[in-house]
């Protein structure tokens, strides 16, 4: 989902179930300046968002946090309500603890997967705008960072500078 969306981790990390629109591949997220912006997904989440919302019983959760903590936490560290899932009794995943298992069982970053997003956008040759519609980034200047054309792109740019051939 870090990588479909290009969200920050904390953004994504901050979802509840119900937040989701399925439907349409999509939820809103909090950005850093605090507007309410959507984020977009595609089929790899769209086919794991239903295994990781399946309860043992074979229902699904239908509200509380998306990402889930792998046990219940004891009574001295109890967050808040709205940070427990009230399906399970489990807290919302950590920024901390995400980096921690992220790192351990696929050797990645949280904020490497965004950048990984963009980078491949800008390799295929998408628009700096959509690029940082994407990625919510409001200066042009920090989402340039993903827009590094290779040889390819070069060369089939250069041929918009050959003189034309006349035609009779």
């Amino acid at each position: 989902m870090l990588y479909e969306t290009a969200a920050r981790a904390a953004e994504i990390l901050a979802l509840n179930v119900e937040d989701l629109d399925l439907e349409h591949r999509r939820a809103p997220v909090r950005s850093k300046g605090g507007a309410v912006e959507w984020v977009y997904w595609e089929s790899g989440t769209a086919h794991l968002l239903p295994r990781l919302l399946r309860l043992p019983d074979g229902t699904s959760r239908t509200h509380g946090p998306l990402f889930l903590s792998e046990r219940r936490p004891v009574p001295a560290r109890r967050p808040t309500a709205p940070d427990i899932c009230p399906h399970t009794g489990r807290a919302r995943l950590g920024y901390d603890r995400a980096r921690v298992l992220l790192d351990t069982y696929a050797g990645l970053d949280l904020h490497q997967l965004r950048h990984s997003a963009a980078t491949h956008l800008g390799d295929a040759e998408i628009p700096l705008q959509l690029i940082m519609g994407k990625t919510r980034h409001k200066n042009p200047r920090t989402a340039m960072r993903y827009v590094k054309p290779g040889a390819e792109a070069i060369a089939k740019v250069t041929e918009v500078l050959a003189p034309r051939r006349r035609t009779h």
